[in-house]
């Protein structure tokens, strides 16, 4: 019988989704990342302080939840627990994103949130290597897996390679004519360096989900997990720092665009976003983590030409498209993955002409021992149970 109650309904349909909503959410969080980053990074700010500074933010405030929430949960962090902490520290706070924030000088901000578009393919790839996912080709929602990671990069290559004609749903305003000048200068110094940069982050970045899934199930508390990260990454990146930058003038830092970015990349993009990927892909996986995040390049064109007027391309529109029919495919295997890995529902057990009804399944033979004897108390058989012969 269909549940009656609407608000039960309600609930139970936001949990099923708070997988897809949390991704989502974070995708926007993402989107803003850019434009700050960029911004501060224009205004002399080094790529190593800014993402040193990023995660002491992010320890500090992911730290006491840690602390307060998970304090009877929390697992011993053992000595090849805390290496493969020391190592998650390496891979994304200091080489991701370091890499990440030099091919974007190198380039521009839109063409390094179009690279992203490719960690879904290189994270499943990872995965299929690690054995985290299985993949066969006799079954359709495994085919749809890999069709749909190859739509997506295929989505995301249209809209970095292809502009086409612009469509004019806003006017420009100017501003949107001077990104372009100033992605075109860029574009003409170092874009090749810049875009091999890029790919080894991501190359980066999808080791951090990989290994992020095996610390999980050693070590599962997401925040103590996430603080530990972040920790480990800001004393890993300071020391890096202190031998890129010489000049200890550049850590200074007051109430302008550095500060914003710090506080704003810390919050946001370290200690939300891994503690949501930390919970998501102990139930989804990583694949599924990362097929969601060419929906950030969408938003990112989306509120540049809303708020910044830039120009939209006949390019930017297929590739969106595309990007979201193999988002959707993805998505849509991986459900096949999880209603399939469900064990079946009991029913009636028949053996040739003998069929057993299983009415009670909660029922288990319990034993007692007395001092003087031994009492074996059978399960209650149920009164309606039959047993039918030939």
């Amino acid at each position: 019988m269909a549940d009656r109650n609407p608000c039960r309904s309600l609930c139970q349909g936001l949990v099923k989704a708070k997988a897809f909503l949390a991704m989502v959410s974070l995708q926007f969080g993402y989107s803003g990342m850019y434009i700050i980053t960029m911004v501060s990074l224009k205004h002399g700010m080094s790529h190593y302080i800014l993402a040193v500074y990023r995660h002491v933010v992010a320890t500090l405030v992911i730290a006491p939840f840690a602390l307060v929430l998970e304090r009877k949960i929390r697992p011993k962090l053992t000595l090849p627990i805390f290496l493969r902490i020391m190592l998650l520290g390496f891979l994304e706070p200091v080489l991701d994103q370091n890499l990440y924030y030099v091919g974007m000088k190198y380039t521009s901000a839109t063409f390094a949130s179009a690279s992203v578009n490719v960690l879904p393919a290189i994270t499943f790839i990872l995965a299929i290597i690690f054995r985290l996912e299985r993949v066969n080709v006799k079954k359709r929602h495994d085919v749809a897996k890999i069709v749909g990671t190859g739509i997506t990069v295929a989505g995301a290559m249209v809209m970095t390679l292809y502009k086409g004609p612009i469509l004019e749903f806003i006017k420009s305003q100017g501003v949107g004519s001077h990104h372009g000048s100033s992605s075109s200068e860029a574009s003409s110094q170092h874009w090749v360096t810049g875009t091999l940069m890029l790919l080894a982050s991501c190359c980066g970045w999808a080791s951090f989900f990989i290994l992020q899934s095996f610390t999980l199930k050693l070590y599962p508390a997401e925040l103590s997990l996430t603080a530990l990260i972040c920790l480990t990454g800001a004393v890993e990146g300071a020391a890096v720092s202190l031998v890129m930058e010489r000049d200890m003038s550049a850590w200074r830092i007051g109430f302008d665009s550095k500060l914003l970015a710090a506080a704003y990349t810390g919050v946001v993009c370290s200690g939300i976003a891994y503690y949501v990927q930390g919970m998501v892909i102990k139930e989804r996986g990583p694949v599924f983590v990362t097929s969601f995040s060419p929906l950030c390049m969408i938003i990112t064109a989306a509120l540049g030409t809303i708020i910044l007027a830039e120009q939209l391309h006949l390019g930017s529109v297929i590739g969106a498209v595309l990007i979201v029919l193999g988002l959707y495919t993805v998505v849509w295997g991986k459900s096949k993955d999880q209603t399939s890995s469900q064990p079946p529902a009991l029913t009636n057990e028949k053996i040739g002409n003998l069929e057993l009804p299983i009415t009670d399944t909660t029922a288990k033979p319990a034993t007692k021992f007395d001092d003087d004897s031994i009492q074996y108390e059978t399960s209650k058989i149920p009164a309606k149970s039959t047993l039918l012969l030939a």
